[in-house]
């Protein structure tokens, strides 16, 4: 079989998911999909380029993703979460939003995870975590894509230097200088998302009570007293868990809306639906849930997120 012949379209969707994997980590948006999108398209269009003796067909689109999303990175700001951007807010004004690009972005877990073994899962939901991918994006995006090429990925050292186009020794000095700066930024542990828990579940199934409910006193007891609460595009964020129950229960803003489940990033989350001016519930915000230790350490709602809701198998109305 030739080379080109190797190339097609039915095979690169065979590595899609590993690919918009490696391209959200690497960019930390939605815009993984167009990445991969133009991995694909150059991949076709260089197809007598492929060297099978040379690499893997998965080595030779890493090499090309990489590119691509170095492209992207280019010039770019980096992404974050507004707990990252500056100390907690004192009073309930949202202020203005900033640009979509100034914050990470949220992605359903069947979409950039590609591994099915229960046993590897854990591990990988870690990786699609909100926090770790805020902390990522203050790596220099080589190093970036090293530290996710070796210890995400599991590509060898030789296997990664060819994707991005170095040499092994200088991969092996991105890799130990990526890690010293993760291990500067250490994160907080999570409970990762695990369907078979009872208790993981009676806790959700509490929070959805409490906050269709407006329970302030119920919400209380399932957030952690540090909990944190964001609201991305704006900057405002709050701390404590009855300062963040009382400003979520203080407004009837929310009155009649409803919580539906979904996979976001490796964790437990919903979709938010709002009842329209005719009464039916519309996607209105996605929201994800950090939990620690049985209580909600952190929620971000992602305003302006209804559009995607789709994506994260969730439906145009209840």
């Amino acid at each position: 079989m030739t080379a080109t012949a190797q190339v097609t379209m039915a095979v690169l969707e065979e590595h899609r998911t590993r690919l918009t994997g490696y391209c959200y980590r690497m960019l930390g948006s939605a815009e993984c999909e167009d990445a991969v999108q133009e991995t694909f398209l150059r991949a076709l269009r260089y197809a007598d380029r492929f060297d099978p003796d040379r690499a893997a067909l998965s080595t030779w689109l890493h090499r090309i993703a990489t590119n691509v999303c170095l492209d992207l990175l280019r010039g770019a700001r980096r992404r974050a979460l507004a707990i990252d951007l500056g100390p907690a807010a004192q009073g309930g004004d949202l202020g203005a939003p900033l640009p979509p690009e100034a914050f990470v972005e949220p992605m359903p877990d069947a979409r950039v995870l590609a591994v099915t073994d229960p046993s590897e899962q854990v591990a990988a939901r870690e990786t699609v975590r909100l926090a770790f991918l805020a902390v990522l994006q203050t790596l220099p995006p080589r190093q970036r894509a090293v530290l996710l090429l070796r210890e995400v990925l599991a590509f060898s050292a030789r296997e990664t230097a060819e994707i991005v186009q170095s040499s092994e020794a200088a991969v092996s000095s991105a890799l130990q200088r990526a890690r010293a700066t993760l291990a500067n930024r250490p994160l907080a542990p999570a409970d990762v998302r695990d369907e078979g828990d009872p208790h993981q579940r009676e806790l959700l199934e509490a929070y959805v009570a409490a906050f269709e409910g407006h329970d302030v006193h119920a919400l209380v007891r399932l957030l952690r007293i540090d909990a944190a609460s964001s609201m991305p595009p704006f900057l405002w964020w709050i701390s404590g868990a009855e300062r963040i129950a009382t400003v979520m229960t203080a407004s009837d803003a929310c009155a009649g809306d409803r919580l539906v489940p979904t996979a976001i990033n490796g964790t437990a989350g919903f979709g938010q639906y709002r009842p329209d001016e005719s009464g039916v519930l519309r996607p209105f915000a996605l929201l994800a849930l950090e939990l620690r230790e049985g209580q909600v350490a952190h929620l971000v709602t992602f305003f302006g997120s209804g559009s995607r809701f789709a994506e994260f198998g969730l439906p145009d109305r209840l």
